[in-house]
C-alpha cells in the first residue's frame, strides 16, 4: 500500500513516517503541493493520502470532492487541527472515502486512523465523533477573527480573487489562501456566498460598497 503524506508540517511528518514504518507492507512518499499529489495519484491510484487540509493549497470542499470522484479508489485521512463541522459533514456524507483524525488526538488513536485508512476502512476519531453528536446551538457565537484575516474577508466580499488579494497585500498566493481557508473555518462556512453573507451581516461591507 502506498502512503502519501500530504502535510506541510516537518515534525508532523516525521511523526507520520514513524507510523507508517511499523507498518507491514507500507510504503510512503511526500507530496509538497496539490500538483505534486495528483500525479502521484495517476501513478498510485490505489493510495492512501493523509492530508492537511488546513495547510495544503486546495482551496475548500467542493475541490476535495472533485479530487475524491476523479480517484474513487484513493482513501483519504483528513488529518488538522481543526476543520469546521459543515465542511467535515458534507465530506462524510458524499462518500465512505474520508476519514478525520484532529491533530490534538492521542499517538494511539492516530496509529489506529492511519492503519484504517490504508487497509480502506473509514475512520473518525473521538473528539471530532463528539462534536458531530453534540446537539446543535442557535445562537450565533462571536467569531474571533485577526486584523488580516478581517480584512481578506472584506475583499472576498467585494469580490475580489485570491491573487488579486495578494497581490494588493504584497503576499504570497499560499499565505492568502491559507488565511482563505482559516477564515471559512472560523466562520463554519463552505463558500464564497456564505463568507459574503457573514461579512454583511457583521457589517463589514455595506450595499453601496458592495455594488460599486
Amino acid at each position: 500500500m502506498k502512503v502519501l503524506l500530504a502535510d506541510n508540517q516537518g515534525i508532523t511528518r516525521a511523526g507520520l513516517m514513524y507510523i507508517c514504518d511499523g507498518l507491514t507492507g507500507v510504503e510512503y512518499s511526500q507530496v509538497e503541493d496539490k500538483a505534486t499529489l495528483i500525479e502521484q495519484l495517476k501513478i498510485e491510484p490505489e493510495s492512501a493520502v493523509i492530508l492537511d487540509y488546513t495547510l495544503f493549497d486546495i482551496n475548500d470542499a467542493a475541490e476535495m470532492l472533485i479530487l475524491c470522484q476523479r480517484f474513487q479508489r484513493v482513501q483519504w485521512l483528513l488529518f488538522s487541527e481543526d476543520l469546521s463541522l459543515d465542511f467535515v459533514r458534507l465530506l462524510l456524507a458524499s462518500s465512505p472515502c474520508f476519514s478525520v483524525l484532529l491533530k490534538e488526538s492521542p499517538l494511539t488513536e492516530i496509529r489506529e486512523a492511519v492503519a484504517f485508512t490504508v487497509h480502506h476502512h473509514r475512520f473518525i476519531c473521538q473528539r471530532m465523533a463528539e462534536m458531530l453528536l453534540a446537539p446543535e446551538t442557535k445562537s450565533e457565537e462571536t467569531v474571533n477573527l485577526t486584523r488580516a484575516e478581517t480584512e481578506i474577508l472584506k475583499d472576498i466580499a467585494l469580490g475580489m480573487t485570491t491573487k488579486e488579494i495578494a497581490e494588493k497585500r504584497f503576499s504570497s498566493f499560499h499565505t492568502v489562501n491559507t488565511h482563505r481557508k482559516n477564515i471559512f473555518r472560523k466562520l463554519g462556512v463552505n463558500n464564497l456566498h456564505e463568507a459574503t453573507k457573514y461579512a454583511f451581516r457583521a457589517g463589514l461591507v455595506d450595499s453601496a460598497e458592495y455594488y460599486i
